[in-house]
C-alpha cells in the first residue's frame, strides 16, 4: 500500500476518535470591566464584547465543562453582573459545571466574574478578593479659578450637577455617594455569599475590600484550591479535549488593517480621550502592582 493510502486510511478513525472525546471549553476573561470600549485592544470586558464568545463556549455537543480564565482588576459593577448572569444562564441551560481560574488578579469585579463558576481555583501568587466599591475623580475648581476660566453651567433639577469636578465638593453630595456605594457593596456581598455559601471562612472579614494571595484565599474559602487551569482540568477531565474559545477579531484586524493609517483616519479628535482611557486602565491594574 502506498504511503498516501496508508495515511488516508488512518484519517477517518483519528477524526472519529477526536469527535467522540468530551470537550472542555476555555474562555479568557482578560481586562478591566467597563461599559465602553478601550483604546487598548481586547483589554476590556463587557457583555457586548464577550457574550458571543460565551455562547460558542457552551455550544459543543459533547461539552463536559467550561473553564473561565479570569485576569481582571475589576471595574463596572453592572457589566460584572451582566456577564456573570449570562454565564450562569448558559451553564444552567447546558447543565455543565463551570470552573474559574484566577490568573494574575481576580479582584473586585474580577472576583465577581469568578463567582459565576461552581468552583474557583487560583495560583498561589494570584491576587484575589477586593470585595468592595470604589469611586474616584478630580476636583478641578481651584485649577480653573487660577487659570481665570469662568465655567457656565445651567441645570434643571438640583441634583444634575452633583459631584461635578469643576464645582466645590458638597458634603451632602459625598453622603449621597457613600450611600450608593453601601448599596452596591451590599449587592456584591450578597452575590459572593450566595455563590460561595458555607465555603467562606466564618471568622474573617472578607468584605472589607482587602485582597489576598491565592494561597490565603484558599484558606479563607474565597477559592476552592490552588493550581493552574491545565493541571486541574487534565486531572478532572483526563479524556477531554481542552478547547480555547476566543472572541472574533474586528474585520479590520482580520484583514491586517488594524492600527494602519487608514484605520486611524478620522480619529484625531479622539486622541486625548484615548490617552485618558488608557491611563485609567493602567491605573486600575497598577492598584494591584501589575
Amino acid at each position: 500500500m502506498r504511503l498516501a493510502d496508508r495515511l488516508t486510511s488512518r484519517l477517518p478513525g483519528k477524526l472519529g476518535d477526536r469527535a467522540d472525546r468530551p470537550v472542555v471549553s476555555m474562555v479568557r476573561l482578560h481586562g478591566v470591566i467597563a461599559a465602553s470600549a478601550s483604546p487598548v485592544p481586547r483589554s476590556v470586558i463587557n457583555i457586548g464584547a464577550v457574550e458571543k464568545t460565551l455562547e460558542r463556549a457552551f455550544a459543543p455537543e459533547r461539552l463536559a465543562a467550561v473553564a473561565l480564565l479570569v485576569n481582571s482588576p475589576g471595574g463596572a459593577p453592572t457589566q460584572s453582573a451582566l456577564v456573570a448572569d449570562r454565564i450562569r444562564g448558559l451553564a444552567e441551560d447546558k447543565g455543565v459545571p463551570v470552573l474559574a481560574f484566577c490568573e494574575d488578579v481576580a479582584a473586585s469585579g474580577g472576583y465577581w466574574l469568578a463567582c459565576a463558576a461552581d468552583e474557583i481555583y487560583a495560583h498561589p501568587t494570584s491576587i484575589v478578593g477586593s470585595i468592595g466599591v470604589i469611586s474616584q475623580g478630580f476636583g478641578l475648581d481651584g485649577l480653573i479659578e487660577r487659570l481665570g476660566v469662568r465655567r457656565r453651567l445651567y441645570t434643571a433639577g438640583e441634583s444634575k450637577s452633583r459631584l461635578d469636578p469643576f464645582l466645590p465638593e458638597k458634603p451632602e453630595d459625598v453622603d449621597w455617594l457613600r450611600g450608593l456605594q453601601d448599596e452596591l457593596h451590599g449587592l456584591f456581598r450578597d452575590w459572593v455569599t450566595s455563590r460561595r455559601g458555607d465555603r467562606l471562612a466564618k471568622d474573617a472579614d472578607l468584605f472589607s475590600g482587602e485582597v489576598w494571595t491565592g494561597a490565603r484565599a484558599a484558606e479563607l474559602g474565597l477559592v476552592d484550591g490552588v493550581g493552574s487551569a491545565r493541571a486541574v482540568l487534565t486531572e478532572r477531565f483526563p479524556d477531554a479535549e481542552l478547547s480555547q474559545v476566543e472572541g472574533r477579531k474586528p474585520l479590520l484586524a482580520r484583514l491586517g488593517l488594524a492600527g494602519s493609517p487608514a484605520a486611524a483616519a478620522g480619529q484625531g479628535a479622539d486622541v486625548l480621550l484615548g490617552v485618558v482611557q488608557a491611563a485609567e486602565v493602567r491605573a486600575t491594574w497598577a492598584r494591584y502592582g501589575l
